[in-house]
């Protein structure tokens, strides 16, 4: 039980701590996610739905490897029962995405397999210059199977995302930067700053505004110009009956920054 208590950690950071930074805590296996880590970190983010304050989130890690995917131990113990640790995955992974706030992955270290679909789950993502990434399923005898076939084409193309599907191969930050996959790529020292710092830019926004920008982006990418529009049309419904847009407008003629309540 201790174990599984310690898996993921969780912190409050930033000016206003409205940020919550989860560090995934698995290093001796290379931060692997199974069962127990699937778990914490859907109650993780089940417990951030309802704490209102906090404007982004921060999955990182320590060590040499940010998630070196699912735990093939565990995997292999299932047997037949391996659709169990399929959909585990794919369940916390979908509330990792779906999670109203921006989810920034900060990663160092090894992002292979599973460990790179929870980053595709994220919607930003930055990383260290020593970073290495792979969706390497097809090495073992499988498929991505925690979104990967379907995020991974979405995120850097379908040309690229069959590339390294199919060939498994692991590539370094500076390709993963090439290719759209993460936005950033600084030292490893400076990437919890640097995620920190993001988060803050984030934070000093008007929360509802994010919220709606990051449901619209969702609902309009890859669909219709008109069913985008749509998605725009509803968010800005709802912002403009906030206080907030009221407070940005009157900080812009008062030459200040402003106070965003998320009302």
């Amino acid at each position: 039980m201790a174990e599984e208590e310690s898996l993921v950690l969780i912190d409050k950071v930033g000016k206003k701590e409205n940020i919550a930074l989860i560090t995934l805590n698995r290093q001796k296996a290379l931060n692997s996610l199974n069962e127990s880590m699937l778990n914490q970190l859907e109650k993780t983010f089940k417990t951030l739905r309802n704490e209102k304050t906090v404007r982004a989130v921060i999955i990182y890690a320590e060590g040499k490897s940010w998630s070196a995917g699912v735990d093939l131990k565990w995997a292999a113990s299932l047997g037949w029962r391996i659709m169990k640790a399929i959909k585990m995955g794919q369940k916390v992974f979908s509330k990792i995405e779906k999670y109203p706030a921006p989810v920034i992955a900060a990663i160092n270290g090894y992002a292979i397999g599973g460990g790179l679909e929870l980053a595709l789950s994220c919607d930003i993502r930055i990383a260290s210059d020593s970073a290495i990434f792979g969706q390497s399923e097809t090495a073992v005898g499988l498929l991505p199977g925690w979104g990967g076939t379907y995020r991974l084409p979405k995120t850097v193309g379908l040309s690229i995302a069959k590339d390294l599907i199919f060939t498994s191969r692991k590539f370094s930050a500076e390709e993963a930067l090439e290719m759209d996959l993460v936005s950033r790529v600084v030292s490893p020292i400076e990437l919890r700053n640097q995620a920190i710092e993001i988060a803050e830019s984030v934070s000093e926004n008007a929360p509802i505004a994010v919220r709606e920008a990051k449901r619209a982006i969702k609902k309009g990418l890859h669909r219709s110009l008109r069913k985008g529009y749509c998605a725009e049309i509803k968010g800005i419904r709802k912002c403009i009956r906030t206080s907030d847009i009221r407070e940005g407008i009157k900080a812009v003629f008062e030459k200040r920054k402003p106070e965003f309540k998320g009302k």
